[in-house]
């Protein structure tokens, strides 16, 4: 498996990890729909929440947030749209995104709520 792709993994399980600590419960990883991925599916509260995790080791080429793209926006809610249907899900939703920057081995976490709106 190519470096980026662990480095990836790796970011996603800080993640997964940083959300349990915070007392959320997560649904899945890895939920893909067509062509899209959510990353993470986690309860907060009365909140369904859809989570893209970005990873980097350095801010060089900006931070990690800044690398979605309207494109990957759009197949976002289609594929959470998607799952609220399939697992019959109601309530209300929201989009996060957390940017984790591994510098020296330590993670840096910014998690960035209602992130789409």
């Amino acid at each position: 498996m190519a470096a980026h792709n662990d480095l990836g993994i790796t970011g996603e399980q800080i993640a997964a990890d940083y959300l349990r600590g915070l007392g959320n419960a997560i649904l899945i990883q890895n939920y893909r729909y067509k062509r899209s991925e959510i990353d993470i599916i986690f309860i907060e509260g009365p909140l369904t929440v859809f989570c893209e995790v970005k990873t980097r080791t350095s801010s060089k080429y900006g931070m990690p947030e800044e690398s979605i793209t309207d494109k990957k926006v759009e197949l976002f809610h289609q594929a959470s749209e998607e799952y609220m249907h399939q697992n019959s899900r109601k309530g209300e939703i929201r989009f996060d995104i957390i940017s984790v920057t591994i510098k020296a081995g330590r993670p840096e976490i910014f998690h960035i709520r209602d992130a789409f709106y």
